[in-house]
């Protein structure tokens, strides 16, 4: 890409579900023509041919500005939010993300470290070895460094985000920790800790710390959220987390896991049933 150019683009996949392909088509025409109305850009959606509910969004950004401007437009977080609720999408190329979203991503000094994973911090206290001399940490268990991150495009590492989070919290009190990972409609992920006072009545939950960052930094629009606390059983959120929850993110992805496993996924409106919201009032 020439330094010269100020244009960005930006690719994502979206494989929308059965049924609702008629539905998908509405929401991207209105996104390309808000684009071009607002001079952000221009959007052009190409169908996959191997896949016939898969298809790819390339957006045409006029810069990185007009870019910033567009995923803090209310009415493209609007558009954005119902095409969630349809289908699943995966950010292939971002053309404009900060470069500073892998410290915001992990906030992990470990991921630094690309020569030696193995080093400092990242060993671990006792290590006997394997037997059969395979890596004992495989998958999703394995922490994301920035070459892993470079290899798997689009993939955002949710859960091991709100583990990272977790090692934050302040549980002076209850010594219960929990940490939150909410991954925006963009492709942001905005973590959170629990944070207890000695006044009990001021602690706040990890999933409303992370939540109350995101809605800080401008985000509107979310896809789900990772909550993971050192429990055998899944940990679910509070009430008054579900609460906040559905006010600013709607019908969110639920995950829970502990620092091993995932325990279950689950849609909030599931966790929440017969909600009170702004339509009520």
């Amino acid at each position: 890409m020439s330094s010269s150019d100020n244009r960005r683009l930006s690719v994502t996949r979206v494989d929308v579900s059965k049924g609702h392909e008629a539905e998908f088509h509405a929401i991207s025409t209105q996104f390309a023509a808000l684009l071009a109305r607002k001079e952000y850009g221009r959007a052009v959606t190409v169908a996959d041919e191997a896949e016939p509910l898969r298809f790819y969004s390339v957006r045409h950004w006029n810069g990185v500005a007009s870019a910033e401007l567009c995923h803090a437009d209310p009415e493209v977080q609007s558009l954005t939010a119902r095409l969630y609720q349809i289908a699943r999408v995966t950010h292939v190329v971002n053309g404009v993300r900060r470069a500073e979203m892998v410290r915001l991503l992990l906030e992990d000094r470990r991921a630094r470290v690309e020569a030696d994973r193995r080093t400092g911090f990242d060993r671990r206290m006792k290590d006997a070895g394997s037997p059969t001399g395979i890596e004992r940490r495989v998958a999703r268990d394995r922490r994301l460094g920035p070459r892993r991150l470079r290899d798997r495009p689009g993939e955002v590492d949710l859960i091991g985000a709100a583990r990272h989070a977790r090692e934050h919290a302040d549980a002076a009190f209850s010594h219960f920790k929990v940490g939150a990972a909410l991954e925006t409609a963009d492709g942001e992920v905005i973590t959170g800790c629990n944070i207890e006072n000695a006044t009990y009545g001021l602690t706040i939950c990890a999933e409303r710390v992370a939540m109350f960052k995101a809605l800080s930094e401008g985000h509107r629009a979310f896809v789900r959220i990772a909550i993971v606390a050192d429990t055998d059983s899944p940990t679910p959120p509070c009430g008054a987390c579900r609460q906040i929850l559905w006010e600013f993110g709607g019908n969110l992805e639920v995950q829970l896991a502990n620092l091993k496993n995932p325990k279950g996924t689950y849609r909030l409106k599931d966790l929440l049933p017969l909600p009170f919201d702004a339509r009520l009032l």
